[in-house]
């Protein structure tokens, strides 16, 4: 995984000034009062369709047969012969495990 913050340019105090002196002149951008924040709903009760279908769309959707999640302890060297056949190698344990004749 690469590192993101490395390649995000620091802003100087020059574009920091005037992104805030934009944000300062944007007449839309007012503090909320103590009565509005009072009034303030959750996002879920306020818009509750909208937070119903970005709550149902997030994630990975549910398996039929999920996969159970064990320990188990194998020999270094049968784990690094699969290891060594890239990725993936958890799921070739898993089939030849599934293709095993059990005693």
């Amino acid at each position: 995984m690469s590192n993101t913050k490395s390649r995000i340019r620091r802003l100087t105090d020059a574009e920091e000034a005037e992104i805030q002196r934009q944000i300062a002149a944007d007449p839309e951008d007012g503090e909320a009062t103590d009565e509005q924040l009072a009034q303030a709903k959750p996002f879920a009760e306020a818009l509750p369709e909208l937070f119903e279908s970005i709550r149902r769309s997030r994630g990975r959707p549910a398996l039929e047969k999920p996969k159970q999640v064990v320990s188990i302890r194998l020999d270094q060297d049968v784990v690094r012969k699969f290891k060594a056949t890239g990725k993936g190698w958890q799921a070739r344990i898993n089939e030849v495990l599934k293709n095993a004749k059990v005693r």
